[in-house]
């Protein structure tokens, strides 16, 4: 069956959208980049002469009164996200929102109450979930591959003391814990399948910029516990590692999957450890996370299917770090 690709808009030239997203998405068959919209009516111009997009606006409030547009991607500040969905939403656009959907639980919900009234299709871009590589893992945990599942490790790193960018200013919802964290809180509760049922956490804030620059956090789950770091301060690093009763997986570049190159997933189980494991290693042809996300929510859009990632998903990630900053911060 033929689809007929989505007209998308875009609200805002941020970093991820220039230099990830747009191109994803112009990559993709279901999904066509007609506008985009900036504060800045240059750096909306530059953009679309850039990507040749055919329509650029200088205010959000434009694009969302373009008819033809069907859907909007929001890669604004997480201060930004309500505000902007809400609109989107009242002006019967679907949205595809950049994680975390909001900064607080409350308003995530909210988002979704606003596009259940107007009958459009929400979710929040956590465009891993999404690729190959973690569908094989989740289908390997399903199926038993490691036995019972007992334990996730993860940790998500990198060096930004910058004051000036937004992943450091506080009150617009910077930190590591809402910008990499969410993964980590994200990916434990997916492969549990379930919410935890105690969190505990250590934050430590940089005294300058008032963001957490290093989480650390446990989850525990009815199977299991979940662990993980995430930080704004240290080298650069991802790993998750996967563990049961009957092996474990470890996961080559687990979040910031490149779109051109393929990944693998290391299943490890007997042979002589820690020495000599026996190391099974699926290789997972190379796929843009990004372009399989649009694919994904054009797709739904078109057969007005569900959303592969439900919006109360994001309802729930936010509950649990809530949960966390409680927890280190009472």
């Amino acid at each position: 069956m033929t689809i007929e690709p989505v007209s998308w808009g875009v609200l805002g030239v941020a970093n991820i959208a220039d230099k990830k997203v747009i191109p994803a998405m112009l990559n993709s068959e279901l999904s066509r980049v007609d506008a985009i919209a900036s504060r800045s009516s240059d750096k909306a111009d530059a953009a679309a002469q850039r990507f040749g997009i055919p329509r650029a606006y200088d205010s959000y409030e434009a694009l969302l009164a373009d008819p033809l547009i069907e859907a909007v991607y929001i890669p604004l500040p997480n201060h930004l996200h309500l505000e902007w969905t809400i609109a989107a939403a009242q002006a019967g656009k679907h949205v595809l929102c950049e994680k975390p959907l909001a900064i607080t639980s409350a308003d995530a919900q909210r988002m979704i109450d606003a596009c259940a009234a107007s009958g459009v299709k929400l979710m929040e871009a956590f465009m891993y979930r999404l690729h190959p590589l973690w569908q094989a893992a989740v289908e390997a945990v399903g199926d038993g591959r490691i036995g019972e599942l007992r334990a996730v490790q993860a940790v998500f790193s990198y060096f930004n003391d910058d004051p000036a960018n937004i992943r450091n200013i506080a009150d617009i919802g910077g930190g590591a814990l809402y910008d990499v964290g969410c993964y980590a809180v994200n990916l434990a509760r997916m492969l549990f399948q379930a919410e935890p049922t105690a969190v505990h956490g250590a934050v430590r804030r940089d005294p300058r910029l008032g963001t957490d620059v290093l989480t650390s956090a446990l989850l525990e789950f009815e199977r299991g516990h979940a662990t993980f770091i995430c930080s704004t301060q240290l080298e650069s690093s991802q790993r998750v590692e996967i563990l049961g009763t009957a092996g474990r997986m470890v996961l080559d570049i687990p979040f910031n999957i490149p779109p051109d190159l393929p990944t693998r997933l290391h299943h490890i189980a007997g042979g002589d450890p820690p020495v000599a494991p026996h190391v099974e290693t699926m290789h997972i042809a190379a796929a843009d996370p990004y372009t399989v996300q649009a694919d994904a929510f054009s797709r739904a859009i078109r057969l007005d299917h569900d959303v592969p990632i439900p919006p109360a998903d994001a309802v729930a990630n936010l509950a649990v770090i809530e949960r966390i900053f409680a927890a280190a911060e009472p």
